[in-house]
C-alpha cells in the first residue's frame, strides 16, 4: 500500500511539470511572430575577382560559354553573336563595360542571357556562383567608394558567403551600350 500512495502522489507532481512546461511552449510560440519579408531572387556571378549579381527576372537564361563569331566593325566590349536555338544574340564582355579584367576563359565561363527595357544581349561572366532569395532589407545602398563606372550602375550591395556582392541594374548597363540620343 505504501507503494500505491507513492505512485498516486508522483503522478500529479510529474504532470504538473509536464503541464508547466508545455504551457511555456504554448506561451512562447503564441510570441513567435512569422514575419513576411521581401524577397529577390539574384544571379550571383563572378567577372575577374568581383563578385556581381543581377536579378533574376531581368535574365532569360544562363547558357554556357560557346562560340561566339566576331563582328567587325563593333564596340570593343561587343564580343560577338551568338546562336541561341536558332535566334542571334549579342555577347557583351561585361568586364570591359565595367572597367574589370575577365580572368582567363575557362570550362565554368557563361553567358547570362538578359532581357532590358530596350535592349536584348548576353553578358559573358567568368563563373556564375549561385542563384539565391535574399531579403531586401539585405542589400544596402551602394557606397561612394566604388569605382566609375561601377558607381553609376550599381543598385546596391550586399554580403554573400562573406563577400560583399554588387548588385547591377541591367538596363543601366545596355544604356552604355547604346549611341548617346541626341
Amino acid at each position: 500500500m505504501d507503494l500505491e500512495r507513492t505512485e498516486p502522489d508522483a503522478e500529479p507532481s510529474e504532470r504538473d511539470t509536464l503541464d508547466m512546461i508545455l504551457d511555456r511552449r504554448r506561451e512562447a510560440g503564441a510570441r513567435i511572430l512569422e514575419v513576411e519579408t521581401a524577397k529577390v531572387k539574384l544571379v550571383i556571378f563572378v567577372v575577374g575577382e568581383t563578385p556581381l549579381a543581377l536579378p533574376a527576372r531581368v535574365l532569360v537564361e544562363i547558357l554556357p560559354l560557346t562560340t561566339i563569331h566576331f563582328v567587325p566593325g563593333c564596340p570593343p566590349a561587343l564580343e560577338g553573336v551568338i546562336n541561341v536555338r536558332g535566334d542571334i544574340a549579342s555577347v557583351v564582355r561585361l568586364g570591359d563595360l565595367l572597367g574589370m579584367t575577365h580572368a582567363p576563359s575557362a570550362r565554368r565561363s557563361a553567358i547570362l542571357l538578359g532581357q532590358g527595357t530596350q535592349v536584348r544581349s548576353g553578358l559573358r561572366v567568368d563563373r556564375v556562383v549561385d542563384v539565391l532569395d535574399v531579403t531586401e532589407e539585405s542589400i544596402q545602398a551602394p557606397p561612394d567608394s566604388l569605382p566609375e563606372p561601377l558607381r553609376g550602375l550599381a543598385t546596391g550591395v550586399f554580403e554573400h558567403q562573406g563577400q560583399i556582392v554588387i548588385l547591377l541594374d541591367l538596363d543601366r548597363l545596355f544604356q552604355t551600350l547604346l549611341p548617346e540620343q541626341r
